[in-house]
């Protein structure tokens, strides 16, 4: 895979001192992260569910939202609050999608995809009746919207390259609720420590240093990792992984598997919910295996368009037992601002130096 599939991360360069500092001195000094809620993009749904759902409503970044889509396809997320009278704008409450348009339950309002009133049952719409809005971002039918500070806006955006999707197959997509905070499971890409101590991946190395350009982070390491197949048999897997990282909702990691040769892509994508839980969702695709270079238990036996399927199946499997293992531990620890590291810590300050720019002061620059 090219690296402009995963965002057009070349380029990238290692933080000068001077950006370290700066970025040391805005880290918090006690044991607790400014705010539950960094500013950033951060995944809603996929345009599937959208789709089907007719009208989603949830709690994200604190907030009681709607998403909802018109005929055209365009998308929009709002805060669930009627601007009329405060009715709730819920599918439980009554809400509902009407020709494309959101429809209040209280009395009869109608709101466009812009949040903009455009009809009421018996007066011309209010020109000030508004939906607050958040600004959304599609990826490949993956939906993301903007959390600004005081509600600005973007502040810079999420790849725009299209990616390859000719031999893929579908998504496996999974989403797991629990307590924690998004730069405490974003820094595990670079915690090379707990990839073997927790995960038990042996020979992890990294094969360059960790860069950032900005909002973007690259953090590439390679290692190997010994699976049961279906009780079967244990191989000997080879990986790298190049991980593309846009803030602290965004995770796409580039994947390649040498023993098979076999390629994969995955989304880490962590959402807060109401300041103290988190959805972490994993989205997975791999490529069409047409002549592995090690056949798996059984893999040889099926047509090649099965193959990538079954394999992206039990990678995702995989993924989702990784996550399981650290939740245990996420959901207990206590954020530490001045850790005591050693040398096997990996590049865990200047994450964290990273991270620093997704929490500015209240009113700095918002509109």
């Amino acid at each position: 895979m090219e690296s402009q599939e995963a965002g057009g991360q070349a380029g990238l360069r290692v933080m000068r001192p001077e950006e370290a500092t700066a970025a040391r001195r805005r880290l918090p000094l006690s044991n607790r992260l400014p705010s539950p809620f960094p500013e950033g993009w951060y995944f809603l749904a996929t345009r599937k569910a959208v789709e089907k759902g007719g009208l989603i409503q949830k709690t994200w970044m604190g907030e009681n939202i709607v998403i909802w889509s018109d005929a055209e396809g365009r998308i929009c997320v709002a805060k669930a609050i009627c601007p009329h009278l405060g009715a709730d704008l819920g599918p439980a409450a009554g809400g509902q999608i009407c020709e494309g348009r959101l429809v209040c339950p209280f009395h009869g309002y109608e709101f466009d995809v812009t949040g903009q009133c455009v009809a009421t049952p018996f007066a011309p719409a209010p020109r000030t009746a508004k939906l607050r809005v958040f600004e959304t971002h599609d990826i490949h039918g993956l939906i993301f919207a903007w959390w600004g500070v005081d509600g600005r806006p973007p502040q810079w955006t999420l790849p725009t390259e299209p990616l390859e999707q000719d031999g893929w197959c579908d998504y496996e997509i999974d989403t797991l609720r629990f307590p924690g905070h998004p730069q405490e499971t974003t820094e595990n890409s670079v915690d090379l420590a707990h990839l073997r101590y927790v995960h038990g991946y042996d020979n992890v190395d990294r094969p360059e240093r960790m860069s950032v350009d900005g909002h973007r982070l690259l953090s590439n390491f390679n290692f190997r990792r010994v699976r049961t197949i279906a009780k079967l048999a244990r191989l000997t897997f080879s990986v790298s992984a190049k991980t593309h990282i846009y803030g602290l909702g965004y995770s796409f990691v580039d994947i390649r598997e040498h023993s098979i040769g076999m390629n994969m892509r995955l989304w880490v994508l962590a959402t807060p919910v109401d300041g103290k839980l988190i959805d972490m969702t994993l989205v997975s695709q791999v490529r069409e295996i047409r002549n592995p270079r090690r056949l798996l238990v059984g893999l040889g036996f099926l047509p090649p368009k099965l193959r990538a399927p079954l394999i992206n199946k039990f990678m995702a499997l995989q993924q989702r037992e990784d996550v399981l293992q650290d939740v245990v531990i996420w959901g207990r620890k206590q954020y530490t601002s001045r850790p005591r590291l050693c040398r096997s810590d990996g590049e865990i300050m200047p994450f964290r130096y990273y991270c620093a720019q997704f929490y500015p002061e209240p009113g700095n620059g918002a509109p």
